[in-house]
């Protein structure tokens, strides 16, 4: 048990995994893919289907670099409906709100299995409602890497969206119509699926620099779109101007520079939330005051980051997705914003992953406990709203994780006795600053040391639930029924929780 959360595998799973290795111990890695003599250039979608002979029972992988842009993962999907395959399984890296056709599909139990890192939209919906007829297994972005690389997780075709390809099959994700920047959760699917079809809007004769190494590459289709490069902005790039947000972001700066982390040659991490743009916009400030140059910033790579590499104050970022067109021609230019696959950023088992070179990492929460597990893949009604994508896995490897969040969201309470959903344990979180308080997990002695005399208003996290309370009432507990919807994998292969079905009532 970690902090009141058990590590287990479900017995209805055992099947339905390939692997019965669940104990977190290094898996056997399978070997990559054999390399393609002959990349074939095909005409369209249903060619492809045709050549390779997809049928039922298949396991087709994506990835989600366009974002709520793509339109690859639902060409792919008409594919499937037109030729009335069934009991399909599906393993984009995340799912987003366009992906509305793949609703009707999911009904029908065209698709009935699927594995992804994050989903939200209608997709979110319908699996929370009961829909999805097999397993909804929800991944880390390094723990799908694991499952790839290990065989757990075989992928019959991997579909990846490329915005340019050459004629020997090379691709690369920053340039042409449809640029996009990193392709990093692609790689895993290009190495180790059994056939690779790359799907672009852009040929050319040859790439000098490239992503996507053509000698995995069994296929090229030129379509007229491969999707809308504006969609990876799909939430926001701006600081926010909350007082409250901004209250926490200035507390956090702060906190970081009392407990001695910003100094030269740190590593950062944050999400690209309004309040965590904050923080490193504060963070840039006291880098510019103090003289300091960062050794690099990591993760999905906003405009932020971007000015503060131009700025020297960063000698590096670390990119494993772009999330905003600046972020992909900062990519496509600068030599030292440099590309990442989802396995050199989090999977355990890769040496010295960049997740694990992180001095402190800024993170969001939709609930947090009183045993500091954080839940960032349903609401507090229990529906499916998104998933832990690179959360767990750059939470466990930072030296120090910061959760930041206002007490109190739309009147609902932020930390909880319990989580509804644990998509980060306890035991890889280290504080929780609110506006009204700062909370530090027990097990971080020596952070309790440092900050015992300081000003900051400390308080057991008990002590700010029942200030909570004081303010929004207890909230009733929600019920859930006996139908499981799905299960939240821990990034080495384990088993964090299960999700449940809602009771109708709520």
């Amino acid at each position: 048990m970690i902090n009141g959360v058990g590590r287990y595998i479900p017995d209805n799973l055992k099947p339905f995994i390939s692997s019965d290795n669940y104990q977190g111990i290094p898996r056997k890695q399978i070997p990559k893919k054999t390399k393609v003599e002959n990349t074939q250039f095909v005409e369209n979608i249903s060619t492809i289907f045709e050549l390779i002979n997809i049928k039922s029972n298949m396991t087709l992988s994506f990835h989600h670099h366009l974002r709520n842009g793509d339109k690859v993962i639902q060409i792919v999907a008409e594919e499937i409906k037109n030729r009335n395959l069934l009991n399909m399984h599906i393993a984009p890296s995340s799912i987003f709100p366009s992906y509305t056709n793949l609703v009707d599909l999911i009904k029908n139990k065209n698709i009935t299995n699927i594995h992804t890192n994050y989903l939200n939209g209608e997709v979110a919906k319908i699996i929370s409602q009961g829909y999805l007829d097999g397993e909804l297994i929800m991944n880390t972005h390094g723990g799908r890497a694991v499952v790839i690389e290990s065989g757990e997780l075989p992928i019959d075709v991997a579909f990846i969206a490329c915005p340019v390809v050459d004629k020997n099959g090379n691709g690369h994700g920053a340039i042409g119509k449809s640029a996009c920047g990193t392709l990093g959760y692609a790689i895993s699917d290009l190495e180790y699926a059994k056939r690779v079809v790359l799907v672009t809007d852009t040929i050319v004769e040859n790439l000098e620099e490239y992503q996507i190494d053509g000698k995995f590459v069994d296929y090229v289709v030129k379509i007229d779109s491969i999707g809308d490069s504006s969609g990876i902005v799909s939430g926001t790039t701006e600081v926010t101007k909350d007082p409250i947000g901004l209250k926490i972001a200035k507390d956090c700066a702060n906190l970081l520079d009392y407990l001695g982390l910003i100094k030269n040659d740190f590593s950062m991490q944050t999400g690209a939330g309004k309040t965590s743009l904050a923080v490193v916009k504060f963070v840039n400030d006291l880098m510019v005051k103090k003289g300091i140059v960062g050794s690099f910033a990591s993760g999905g790579i906003t405009k932020a980051y971007v000015d503060m590499l131009e700025s020297n104050l960063f000698k590096s970022l670390y990119d494993v997705q772009c999330f905003d067109l600046d972020a992909v021609l900062s990519y496509a230019k600068n030599k030292n914003h440099l590309a990442m696959s989802a396995s050199e950023y989090g999977n355990p088992y890769e040496d010295n992953p960049i997740c694990e070179r992180l001095d402190f990492v800024i993170l969001g929460a939709t609930e947090i406990d009183l045993d500091f597990n954080v839940n960032v893949t349903t609401d507090s009604l229990g529906n499916l709203i998104g998933g832990s994508g690179g959360h767990a896995d750059i939470a466990h490897g930072a030296d120090v994780t910061i959760i930041i969040s206002p007490l109190v969201k739309s009147r609902i309470p932020i930390i909880k006795e319990k989580v509804m959903t644990v998509t980060t344990p306890g035991s890889d979180v280290d504080i929780l600053i609110t506006e009204r308080g700062i909370a530090i997990n027990p097990r971080r002695v020596d952070l309790r040391q440092k900050l015992k005399n300081s000003n900051y208003p400390i308080f057991e996290i008990n002590e700010l639930l029942e200030m909570t309370h004081k303010i929004t009432g207890v909230p009733r507990k929600i019920e859930t029924d006996d139908k499981i919807i799905g299960y939240v994998q821990y990034r080495d292969g384990t088993f964090l929780d299960c999700l449940r079905k809602v009771k109708d009532e709520y």
